[in-house]
C-alpha cells in the first residue's frame, strides 16, 4: 500500500486502502445524489478491480476512484468521487494521478474512462486523458 500526504492538513491518498461498505455507500450517495444503499463495495472491488484509491481527511473517507480491469493491459476508471465540501481543490485530479501510477506499475498499457460532457475539462484538461471515439449501449 502506498500513502501520499503532502502536508499534515492534506487528505491522505492510499492505493487499495481499507474502507467499510457503509462509508463508501454514503460517499457514493452524496457524490452521485441518490439514496444510500447496501452495496458490498469491498467484495466488488476485490473481485473485479486492479485496485482503487481512497482519500481520507481526519480519518473520514472523503474520496475514491475504482480501477477496474480486464486482467490484461486495459484498466478502466469508475466512480471518481470527492465529497462536495472538498471539491474543486485538485483532490480528484490527485486520485486519478495515483490511479494512473499504479495502473502503469501493474503493467497496464491503457487506462480508459467514460464521462459525461460536463466532465470533459476535468478528464481531458486536468487529468491528461485524450478524447477518443467510443460507443455505448444503454441496457437499462
Amino acid at each position: 500500500m502506498m500513502t501520499t500526504e503532502s502536508s499534515l492538513s492534506s487528505p491522505v491518498l492510499e492505493w487499495r486502502g481499507a474502507f467499510e461498505n457503509r462509508e463508501l455507500n454514503a460517499l457514493h450517495a452524496e457524490c452521485f445524489e441518490h439514496a444510500p444503499n447496501d452495496a458490498d463495495w469491498w467484495a466488488r472491488v476485490n473481485r473485479f478491480s486492479l485496485g482503487w484509491v481512497s482519500m481520507r481527511s481526519s480519518g473520514a473517507l472523503t474520496g475514491f476512484v475504482n480501477v477496474a480491469w480486464d486482467g490484461g493491459v486495459h484498466a478502466f476508471l469508475l466512480d471518481t468521487m470527492v465529497t462536495p465540501s472538498l471539491q474543486r481543490r485538485g483532490h480528484a485530479s490527485r486520485l486519478v494521478a495515483t490511479a494512473v501510477v499504479h495502473a502503469k506499475a501493474s503493467g497496464c498499457e491503457w487506462l480508459h474512462v467514460d464521462f459525461e460532457p460536463h466532465l470533459r475539462d476535468f478528464y481531458v484538461g486536468s487529468c491528461g486523458f485524450v478524447a477518443t471515439d467510443a460507443g455505448l449501449i444503454r441496457l437499462r
